[in-house]
């Protein structure tokens, strides 16, 4: 279908497919046309510019496409709406959204419990050396080594959460479940919780036996989990990530795994996707997932549901279910 093909369907751009696109795209489809820049020969400046003319107002975006002014907004002038997949934002230019009058809409909650689950299992795993036991027991080493080594017991571990949103107070609540004790630090204090507040990451760390990253990535944390943070916690403490890469400096992780100044940790995201620092993939003290944590079947029925009704509801002139700011 053409991209000024008559349709009594909303028309709604999209860059590049979200990864929960292909699996519900025929239900998608049945609510919206979906102008894709797959489907066209163009260059992207032309192609949007092409979508700008054909009347198209409304973005489904992923992760992996940067929405500023430069690369998508100065094409596109009469875009309204972004409606993204993902629950980070660091991609999109939410300012120049704003000065634009671009409503945008995120993931919510959608893959919260999910990414909870997965932070959680990688504290076990890399206290536990789930992993490293079942390379042990493939490689035979069981019957030619003996017994393995010791873990460590998940109960009475101090748990320092860094970020205490919507993903981090699940996690919270799960490790409490394990006996856990647990710390935080956050944009601010929160009221509401219970747990001791942390202001200083530092100081985070050095009270931490593991150090959960769950926080966004913006110009503020990157890097923020450094060489100072990393010396905090110290030879017994262990590191999580299921947040964004960026926010760790990958090379002083690599150095203090190297150099036995840290004992483990458990990487869901890294500094330059898909490419993982080649010390690490020998490390039996690291877990390492690709980017995993958000998927699962339900978290993109969840999603799907959610952009469907944020599409519908900006195309019907109601609020958004999952604003990032209005319009």
């Amino acid at each position: 279908m053409s991209i000024d093909a008559k349709t009594p369907l909303q028309k709604v751009l999209i860059i590049k497919p979200p990864p929960a696109f292909p699996i519900h795209e025929s239900e998608f489809s049945q609510h919206f046309h979906f102008i894709k820049a797959s489907d066209s020969p163009l260059p992207l400046p032309h192609f949007l510019a092409a979508a700008n003319s054909a009347g198209v107002t409304a973005l489904l975006a992923s992760g992996h496409v940067p929405l500023n002014a430069r690369d998508v907004f100065d094409y596109i002038p009469n875009l309204r709406c972004i409606v993204t997949t993902t629950a980070g934002l660091n991609q999109i230019d939410l300012p120049e959204c704003r000065r634009r009058g671009i409503a945008v809409a995120s993931a919510g909650d959608s893959y919260s419990d999910d990414c909870a689950d997965h932070a959680v299992a990688l504290v076990i795993d890399v206290l536990r050396k789930v992993t490293a036991a079942d390379g042990f027991v493939r490689r035979g080493d069981w019957s030619g080594k003996g017994k393995y080594c010791l873990g460590n017991r998940l109960k009475g571990k101090r748990i320092g959460i860094v970020g205490l949103g919507s993903i981090g107070c699940r996690i919270a609540k799960r490790s409490e479940a394990f006996g856990c004790k647990i710390l935080y630090n956050s944009r601010k204090e929160k009221p509401s919780v219970s747990h001791p507040y942390y202001s200083d990451i530092c100081e985070l760390a050095a009270n931490s036996d593991a150090l959960v990253i769950s926080c966004a990535l913006t110009d503020q944390t990157r890097h923020m989990i450094n060489k100072e943070v990393l010396t905090a916690l110290g030879k017994e403490g262990v590191i999580i990530n299921i947040a964004r890469g960026p926010i760790i400096d990958e090379n002083e992780l690599v150095r203090f795994l190297a150099e036995g100044k840290i004992a483990g940790a458990g990487l869901d995201v890294f500094e330059k996707e898909p490419n993982v620092p080649k010390e690490l993939l020998g490390m039996d003290n690291v877990v390492l997932s690709p980017h995993a944590a958000y998927l699962t079947h339900e978290s993109f029925r969840d999603v799907f549901e959610l952009a469907l009704g944020n599409l519908q509801a900006f195309f019907s002139n109601k609020p958004l279910l999952s604003p990032v700011m209005d319009e």
